[in-house]
């Protein structure tokens, strides 16, 4: 699994980053986690909002910063 963050390095994004980490952590589930702040590469995903969430190629929430309880709902 490919999880990846998006953000320009905001408080948020960085939020986000460790609640990933957490749940990763509380599912015991190994994933790769990436932090991608190059603005060309967000924009590719089609993200107009940070920070998002990718996992496995898919974006599966922009905008918004997600909770730990989130995230485990969306790796399930």
């Amino acid at each position: 699994m490919v999880i990846k963050v998006l953000g320009t390095g905001c408080k948020k994004c960085k939020e986000l980053e460790q609640n990933v980490r957490m749940a990763l952590t509380q599912l015991q589930l190994d994933a790769q986690v990436e932090k991608v702040e190059d603005i060309a590469k967000i924009m590719s995903y089609g993200v107009m909002s940070t920070p998002a969430l990718v996992v496995n190629e898919k974006v599966v929430s922009a905008g918004k910063l997600l909770s730990v309880d989130e995230i485990k709902g969306l790796l399930k």
